[in-house]
């Protein structure tokens, strides 16, 4: 059985409630239970934080055990060289994702720091980036 880790960093926590023109009005605690149902030969769990340091920790924790990362860095995707570096330094691969496509944003977003160390990148089909992402580590 594959063992998969979904890590979310800034403001995901707010997903249902925030801007749900951008990112819909399901919490991802609940699609997460939908994602469970779908792919039940894969263990998926699920960390969320705020704050750089810890997407870091659990990067370093996973990092070398699971054998895949689902990454949602939030804005860290654009300003954190230290979560690049943490995916540099592990062996577990990582699939950058986001649910917005971040080229259609704010020209800043157009950059990130993830994708030079990831395994690949999806963005942009809302919350199906996901499940899109687990997919791809069965190919």
């Amino acid at each position: 059985m594959k063992k998969l880790i979904i890590i979310n960093g800034p403001n995901l926590n707010l997903l249902g409630k925030r801007e749900p023109e951008i990112y819909g009005s399901l919490t991802f605690e609940d699609y997460l239970e939908g994602l469970k149902s779908k792919f039940k030969g894969v263990d998926i769990s699920y960390y969320q934080s705020n704050v750089e340091g810890e997407l870091i920790n659990k990067l370093h924790e996973v990092g070398f055990s699971f054998d895949g990362v689902i990454l949602n860095a939030g804005a860290y995707t654009h300003t954190s060289i230290g979560l690049g570096d943490a995916i540099k330094g592990i062996e577990t691969p990582v699939v950058e994702v986001h649910i917005s496509n971040t080229f259609g944003r704010e020209s800043f977003r157009h950059q990130s720091y993830i994708s030079p160390n990831a395994k690949g990148v999806i963005l942009g089909f809302g919350m199906l980036s996901y499940e899109l992402a687990i997919k791809s580590f069965f190919d």
